[in-house]
């Protein structure tokens, strides 16, 4: 059994976050573990209240894991300050975590903030140690400073975003409304295309964080970069088929759907 950490806050309502964190690990066939950056007060609808865990404390969960349990990858979520982003970087350092899926979240689906602006340079600096950075078209352009319109700007964010250090970026085009869902991952100067098609539901509550843990899971398992993100965005592309209509606004992706249909459960 591989382990697999997460660092992020917590989604109350169960589709992102932490929690959608643990449930596509499940799905994926590895160990999840969790150390907690913000208690967030959300649902389908929207973000009501975020609460940070002091950094002493986030560094103790990390800690905790650490030094009881071989950990073969990290994925990163919301870290909404400066001094949380620093505290999880030198943790990351001085415990020599492989295999960083660095997911930058800046806002909620419903476009709530995530991120405080005085920690946009600090995620810029975060992001050099990530094996895979994956943002979406918002935050590429907070990190490349450069609006995305079309596929030729996506490849131009893609050239900033890993000079300032990732290995690996993968941009996802979801936000580009006039096309299908089609993604960019940038490695070692090569640019590969992952098409895929829209699929028509407003139930996407949780689709970054869960793809981001997806990749951490594979990497975990053995895939290279680029094997990892193809098996991740055809875990979220059917998570997102099966999403579950639940609440009165984005309801969340179906994360177990082929846990649920083994189990002889209704899904709908």
């Amino acid at each position: 059994m591989k382990n697999v950490l997460t660092i992020a806050g917590t989604d109350p309502s169960g589709g992102a976050g932490i929690q959608a964190d643990l449930k596509t690990m499940c799905a994926l066939g590895v160990y999840g573990m969790t150390a907690i950056t913000a208690l967030v007060a959300q649902n389908t609808r929207g973000v009501y209240r975020v609460q940070e865990i002091e950094p002493g404390m986030v560094a103790a969960q990390i800690e905790a894991v650490f030094t009881d349990i071989r950990v073969d990858a990290v994925k990163i979520g919301m870290v909404s300050s400066a001094e949380i982003i620093r505290t999880v970087r030198d943790c990351l350092i001085r415990f020599k975590a492989q295999n960083i899926v660095i997911d930058p979240v800046m806002a909620a689906k419903s476009g709530d903030p995530l991120l405080r602006p005085e920690a946009e340079q600090a995620v810029r600096n975060f992001a050099a140690l990530a094996d895979i950075l994956t943002p979406n078209i918002p935050e590429a352009e907070i990190l490349a400073g450069l609006f995305i319109r079309t596929k030729e700007d996506m490849r131009r964010a893609a050239e900033i975003i890993a000079g300032q250090g990732a290995k690996n970026v993968l941009i996802k085009g979801g936000h580009r409304l006039e096309t299908d869902a089609e993604d960019l991952f940038y490695s070692g100067g090569r640019m590969v295309w992952l098409p895929a098609k829209r699929i028509e539901t407003r139930h996407t509550h949780g689709t970054g964080c869960t793809l981001s843990s997806a990749i951490a899971c594979r990497l975990a398992l053995g895939d290279s970069p680029e094997a990892a993100v193809r098996a991740a965005k055809e875990y979220i592309t059917q998570a997102i088929k099966d999403c579950y209509a639940v609440g009165g606004g984005r309801g969340p992706v179906g994360h177990l759907a082929a846990l649920y249909r083994r189990a002889g459960m209704d899904i709908v």
